[in-house]
């Protein structure tokens, strides 16, 4: 089992999932940032016009990110760990003080009636993703696979 967990193609296909996952995030909440800058006052930690700013930063962070895990970028993997911890910090939360709001996590195309939905459910789906996290910086670590620098990758020589 372990032979199959470090085999590239496999390291390759965790990346992508993950790191697609977070680029459609943010391009839905890109899409419609008045609905997300709603969905973040809902849980009432900042003001309408901070909301109104992360509406647009957050999403741009999301799709960045994501892009860079696909495309095996370092540091991205430790943004979409700092971005998973602060969405479970901002979740739980919510859960503490009762709240009722929307998840915000894949604006208006959240699923809606299953398991994964509510805040529950996008505290599991974090969860499922940190331990992709986990997953990826293992396999770095045993396999050796190194991510490139953004220097390295934009640079014309092999």
């Amino acid at each position: 089992m372990k032979k199959y967990l470090l085999a590239k193609p496999f390291y390759l296909v965790v990346r992508a999932v993950l790191g697609f996952l977070f680029v459609y995030a943010g391009a839905i909440k890109l899409a419609d940032p008045g609905a997300f800058a709603q969905a973040i006052d809902g849980y009432g930690i900042v003001s309408w016009s901070m909301a109104k700013n992360i509406a647009y930063v957050l999403p741009v962070v999301e799709v960045v990110t994501g892009l860079g895990l696909v495309l095996d970028v370092r540091g991205a993997l430790g943004g979409i760990v700092a971005q998973l911890l602060g969405f479970m910090v901002v979740l739980a939360y919510a859960v503490s003080q009762g709240l009722d709001v929307d998840c915000g996590c894949y604006g208006s195309h959240e699923p809606d009636g299953t398991w994964l939905s509510g805040l529950w459910g996008a505290i599991f789906r974090d969860v499922l993703m940190l331990g992709a996290c986990g997953l990826i910086y293992w396999q770095r670590r045993a396999a050796g696979f190194a991510p490139r620098s953004l220097v390295r990758f934009f640079s014309f020589r092999k």
